[in-house]
């Protein structure tokens, strides 16, 4: 009897004596990201924030939870970043009508009429996702077709990269678009002086569409947040916004409308510079404001990359979207103020010119972090600039699986390698930051992880892979959809590793991507997600 009374007050004794977790993962194979990449079996949560890591029988003798989670052998990794993507576009898009995957124009059309049967009463019809690669003959849209079947109703179509828009003759109406003139940074197509419906980069801007009502473009973000919560992502840096919606932005997260952590990047003009450099950086939890993003060029799709040389399929060199002198200015003000710079630049020329303006302005780069984004075409001599300047790669491996069936026409064999060149630009800066540009390509981080692995596309083409010379490795491409992205925006000692202290941001997989066959990464699910201790995504029926 004595004994068993003293086993009853032992155990009371244990259970009292165990510290209160709000939640405690057990049974999993985590893999925590950290800087000896080591793999764990649990780990414990509270207030948001993880507060051990290691094995189950551990984490069960020390921690008594709230809620605890039996992983059954699952894999667990902290939560994806997008390091390079575009939050309401997606939103945006989610609302129109999508154009990826057509396989002509004459079906672009017939989308838009179901669309509009399915939508009636709408003044505008917005489509985006149209490559014309994907067409017999290749050849950019025009008017005609859109005229004849909406003669009356204004239409605004982005190309995949949104970089190129078709238009039709309503539309151009109701802008005064009436000839064909010069644009800076852009170009309006045409012949004999009148436009064909063809906007290219900033000609874009010449095209005013009604924007949505602030509810429905609060009712979007978070259609667009849960899908994006649905395949593992739990923060995401945002590539430009004007200041309108990151006012917007603001207020929804200070509303508590929106929980997906947001890293915007106000879009760089001389008078967006000065207005957000006298504000100062906006920080709170979940939306952090504190850089801009420079736009350098156009897309090479659309032949507004700027190249050193002409196209190899088109006698131009593409345009920079600002003029070099332009930029210096921005780029000098942002080197004086404590903000990030991040640049797109697709073109070997626009990667040149702002590799070189960062040098210049970059006196003290130690700790600046100065990105540019895509990196896509760089000259062999540009490369070790990377490191010379400490410039961080932004990289999105599903371009180079999109781009890889024309890209060669486009800029020739020879500048091929420095296309696309991955593993390259690790090697010169010891980290990549990896995104996908959603909604230019799909926000599933897997599609990205399979490309940078594999480098084949959905089909698994081409076999062999494509310049496998820039393949990355599964640890360095996980690397760099955590603890490398989190690092490319100041949040590594917040995110972007299960490790104590850091924001309990984590995501359980059905499969381990870390030993699965690269055929099948494309079709893992997502079980769960949490962001800062919060299931804010739970798969029904696993």
């Amino acid at each position: 009897m004595k004994k068993i009374l003293l086993l009853i007050a032992v155990a009371f004794w244990s259970c009292s004596s165990k510290e209160t977790a709000d939640l405690v993962v057990i049974n999993a194979r985590v893999y925590t990201v950290n800087s000896r990449f080591t793999t764990a079996e649990a780990f414990a949560v509270k207030d948001g924030k993880f507060i051990r890591v290691g094995t189950t029988r551990e984490i069960q003798r020390k921690y008594k939870a709230k809620e605890t989670i039996d992983a059954r052998g699952k894999p667990v990794y902290p939560g994806f970043y997008d390091a390079h993507a575009h939050f309401p576009s997606l939103a945006e898009f989610l609302g129109q009508v999508d154009l990826n995957g057509s396989k002509s124009f004459e079906e672009v059309v017939n989308r838009l009429k179901a669309w509009e049967q399915n939508n009636p009463g709408k003044d505008w019809i917005i489509g985006g996702g149209w490559d014309q690669n994907l067409w017999p003959g290749k050849q950019f849209p025009t008017k005609d077709l859109l005229d004849k079947a909406f003669p009356d109703k204004a239409v605004f179509l982005s190309r995949v990269d949104y970089h190129a828009a078709v238009v039709n003759s309503k539309a151009l109406a109701l802008n005064h678009i009436t000839d064909i003139k010069e644009v800076p940074g852009g170009l309006i197509g045409g012949k004999n002086n009148v436009p064909d419906g063809l906007l290219v980069d900033n000609a874009m801007d010449l095209i005013h569409i009604p924007p949505p009502s602030e509810e429905e473009f609060l009712k979007l973000l978070q259609v667009a947040q849960d899908s994006l919560f649905s395949v593992g992502l739990t923060s995401i840096i945002d590539a430009g916004l004007p200041v309108s919606t990151l006012e917007l932005m603001k207020k929804f997260y200070a509303d508590g409308k929106l929980k997906i952590r947001d890293y915007a990047m106000v879009s760089a003009s001389p008078e967006s510079i000065d207005d957000y450099i006298q504000r100062g950086f906006y920080e709170s939890d979940r939306l952090e404001i504190k850089s801009f993003k420079i736009l350098g060029d156009g897309a090479l799709g659309s032949r507004g990359a700027c190249l050193l040389e002409r196209y190899h399929d088109a006698p131009t060199k593409g345009f920079l979207l600002h003029s070099p002198e332009e930029l210096d200015k921005m780029i000098e003000k942002i080197s004086n103020s404590p903000f990030q710079a991040n640049a797109h630049a697709i073109g070997d020329s626009a990667n040149r010119i702002l590799l070189d303006l960062y040098g210049k302005h970059l006196t003290n780069n130690a700790n600046r972090r100065w990105r540019i984004e895509h990196a896509q075409i760089v000259s062999p001599t540009d490369f070790p600039k990377f490191a010379q300047f400490r410039i961080i790669p932004s990289i999105q491996p599903t371009h180079a699986t999109s781009d890889m069936y024309w890209a060669k026409d486009r800029i020739g064999q020879e500048r091929m390698k420095g296309a696309y060149a991955y593993k390259h630009l690790l090697n010169e800066y010891g980290k990549v930051a990896i995104g996908s540009d959603f909604p230019v390509e799909h926000f599933n981080p897997l599609y990205g992880f399979h490309a940078a692995v594999a480098r084949v596309d959905a089909k698994g083409y081409p076999k062999g892979g494509f310049q496998m010379q820039d393949v990355l490795s599964r640890e360095e491409t996980l690397k760099g959809m955590t603890l490398w992205a989190a690092y490319s925006c100041f949040q590594e000692y917040r995110r972007g590793s299960i490790e104590k202290g850091k924001d309990a941001d984590f995501i359980i997989l059905e499969n381990d991507i870390m030993t699965l066959p690269a055929e099948k990464l494309r079709t893992v699910k997502t079980l769960r997600t949490v962001v800062g201790g919060e299931t804010v995504f739970l798969r029904e029926n696993p």
